[in-house]
């Protein structure tokens, strides 16, 4: 799809499927039930939706998903299923890993960098060989020194290998990385998630990550997955940023969502909705 010169692709890793408690902390499953349905073991789906822009020469990917190196355990308690999906996706519009020439990390949870690396004869190495990984130093720093509510999502071995290949670049805030693109801080999720800003020709949009992984995240602001580190944080960002998107009428992109990857946020009589948008809508 074109968003002013920019070209934009969800490309996708799959879909896990999560429990319900997860991305709905505090909200009772009365209330969210009628949003998804979960299945017999509590479970809702969460898609792996990545984003690839074309901007300027540049192709900038946003996230990797989880990549190819879980166990089979892992991958069955995920119902996860498939090989090389963010690269199949990526292979049906004629790119190689190594046409990559950006890859942006939101943040370094399991579920959105474990694509970085893949295995080579039992060793991580980089996935995309040309690539710098534009990663917030701060979320590099919690990454490399996980406590006990982390620990079991920040995994060396989907970032360290950049690292030791040279192929890093830590941000210090909000960076721009074209004229039409940039990163910018979103912090709750953890403390320096980053969203990722797309502008040109005067229209506007917007991969949240995680600062909204579903659209009923940023329509109702109390609603805050159990997983954020600073809840109340996530929610004055949220605030901030539903008031930018109404102002300036930015696609919304979601990184979870099956039911609505992307679309425009309404106010009608105080109330928010996310209005559907069909990729081949712009």
């Amino acid at each position: 799809m074109r968003l002013g010169n920019v070209n934009l692709h969800i490309v996708s890793d799959g879909v896990t499927w999560s429990d319900g408690g997860g991305p709905f902390g505090l909200v009772p499953k009365v209330l969210w039930e009628k949003i998804i349905q979960p299945d017999e073991l509590n479970r809702i789906p969460m898609s792996l939706n990545c984003l690839l822009i074309e901007s300027e020469g540049k192709r900038i990917l946003v996230d990797t998903g989880h990549g190819d190196k879980l166990s089979a355990k892992e991958r069955q308690h995920m119902n996860l299923v498939g090989e090389r999906r963010l690269i199949g996706s990526l292979e049906r519009l004629g790119l190689a890993p190594e046409d990559i020439d950006v890859v942006i990390n939101t943040h370094l949870h399991r579920d959105h960098c474990g694509g970085n690396t893949f295995l080579r004869d039992g060793q991580p190495v980089p996935t995309f060989p040309r690539a710098e990984y534009w990663i917030q130093r701060l979320e590099w720093a919690d990454a490399s020194y996980p406590n006990e509510r982390t620990r079991g999502t920040y995994f060396a071995h989907n970032f360290v290998p950049l690292e030791e290949n040279g192929q890093v670049r830590l941000l210090y805030g909000d960076t721009r990385v074209t004229s039409e693109v940039r990163c910018v801080i979103t912090r709750g999720h953890t403390r320096a998630h980053q969203s990722v800003i797309i502008e040109s020709e005067g229209k506007v949009a917007i991969y949240l990550g995680d600062l909204s992984p579903l659209a009923v995240m940023i329509e109702r602001l109390a609603w805050v997955p159990a997983y954020d580190v600073e809840p109340l944080e996530t929610i004055e960002t949220k605030r901030r940023i539903r008031q930018w998107a109404l102002e300036n009428e930015a696609l919304l992109i979601f990184d979870h969502e099956s039911q609505v990857p992307m679309g425009y946020l309404r106010e009608v009589n105080g109330k928010f909705k996310v209005e559907p948008e069909s990729p081949g809508g712009l």
